[in-house]
């Protein structure tokens, strides 16, 4: 008898899953625990792996197409065996997202049809029909295209397209290494950029006022990018966060001199194994303190508050498309050299959406550091159920009176955005007290 393929909550958070690429082509044997294909879920692209033998008798979902969970995506089992119709209501379903999808990829296609053909339609995703298609099979759809190529279309994540408009990169010989080879981020670091045709320059006015600078447009007023999955769960949590959480903010400014001498000091000592970044020292400091102030070490539960004995630190990184939130687990108890060696191994597999569960959910506090784009202060949202998350800010030399007299020293910035549920003034000036202490005294640390 056939077994059913679904779409498995692959999260702890899934509710949906687009299928990026099937790795079992129809009729192709199939083995319990073979990669069957691979699913972009709201945090990572994982594997969608059999869960019985057999052949791969249909592919119900296309790929590209994003159904929800349990939904039936194909079917296994013995060579020639007839399959049922169950799964029409799956694939009505998938293809009735992948049209919408569609549909709002092309909502400018009036404007780009009226165009003169000279002018190329914008930069956007191909529909279901061309996602199936392999980066090779891409590649060749476009003469002189690169990967990202299919049909004429291009397809290239929302961040890649806006650096190669930015930098002017034409993204027709750019080759994608991403899923069904999608350009991405990484593809345009060697990319060079290609002269842009652009609308006649205005006249300058008698007035001698400067002309409005040229707008590039390939004949369409706009282009719909339909939402990815990350996307869509970042905007769900934030919604969640922002509205019913009443939250209030506390900012320290912290003397970073003696931080800053130590990891000198040991990157001399230690060379490439003393590495550490200030962000490792936030982690450290920020764990220790929460070891000592178990008030903010805590979950919102709604009938009950959770209190934790463990420390969990969750940090922010920008990956394409979205953040996510790996976490450094009993962080209070690994050494400055653990903290650094696995925040560089979750961060690096994190931008490769290669995480697993278990290595993004479960932080009891968590901290986001812009401090490396030069911002100077923020306020961060708080990640529901945690009830406090720090930003981090720059460390920058500023003029600080000491022992009477004006000297350079270099400051940090740093605010605790707290859930006034849990967390209380007093209690969050607390922890935060106890933060700066640390980090002004970097022994602190070892003590």
């Amino acid at each position: 008898m056939a077994t059913k393929i679904v779409m498995e909550a692959l999260s702890p958070t899934m509710e949906e899953g687009r299928l990026v690429e099937w790795k079992k082509k129809e009729g192709d044997a199939v083995a319990v625990g073979d990669v069957l294909a691979e699913v972009e879920t709201d945090k990572a692209v994982m594997e969608l792996v059999a869960r019985a033998a057999g052949q791969l008798l249909k592919q119900v979902v296309a790929a590209g197409a994003t159904v929800p969970v349990s939904s039936l995506v194909g079917w296994i089992g013995a060579a020639g065996e007839a399959v049922g119709d169950d799964g029409a209501a799956a694939a009505g379903q998938a293809a009735g997202r992948q049209g919408g999808k569609a549909a709002g990829e092309t909502a400018a296609a009036p404007a780009a049809e009226s165009a003169p053909a000279a002018e190329a339609p914008p930069a956007r995703e191909a529909p279901a029909a061309a996602d199936a298609a392999t980066p090779a099979q891409s590649a060749k759809a476009q003469p002189g295209g690169g990967a990202g190529a299919i049909d004429g279309r291009i397809k290239a994540s929302p961040l890649a397209k806006k650096i190669a408009s930015d930098k002017g990169i034409d993204l027709a010989g750019v080759a994608g290494s991403g899923p069904e080879g999608r350009i991405i981020k990484r593809d345009l670091d060697k990319a060079t950029p290609t002269p842009v045709p652009t609308t006649a320059p205005t006249p300058v006015a008698a007035t001698g006022a400067a002309p409005r600078a040229p707008i590039r447009t390939s004949g369409a007023p706009f282009e719909d990018v339909p939402l990815t999955q990350i996307r869509k769960t970042i905007a769900k949590r934030l919604a969640q966060s922002i509205g019913p959480i009443p939250t209030f903010y506390l900012t320290a400014e912290i003397d970073m001199e003696r931080a800053w001498d130590a990891r000198e000091a040991l990157k001399a000592q230690a060379g490439d194994a003393g590495k550490v970044s200030f962000n490792d020292i936030v982690v450290k400091a920020v764990a220790a303190a929460l070891r000592q102030h178990r008030a903010c070490n805590a979950w919102w539960q709604d009938d009950k508050i959770r209190y934790w004995n463990e420390v969990h630190v969750g940090m922010a990184v920008a990956v394409e498309d979205g953040l996510i939130t790996p976490v450094i687990r009993n962080a209070d108890q690994k050494s400055l050299r653990e903290i650094s060696a696995e925040s560089k191994e979750l961060a690096g597999r994190a931008r490769e959406r290669k995480l697993k569960p278990e290595e993004y959910t479960g932080a009891t506090f968590s901290i986001s550091n812009l401090g490396m784009f030069d911002i100077e202060h923020f306020t961060a949202v708080i990640n529901p159920p945690e009830s406090g998350i720090l930003a981090i800010g720059r460390i920058a030399e500023v003029p600080t009176v000491v022992g009477g007299q004006i000297m350079p020293q270099r400051r940090m910035r740093v605010t605790m955005s707290c859930d006034h549920r849990v967390i209380d003034g007093a209690t969050g000036a607390a922890f935060l007290r106890t933060v700066k202490m640390m980090l002004e005294n970097p022994l602190a640390l070892v003590w």
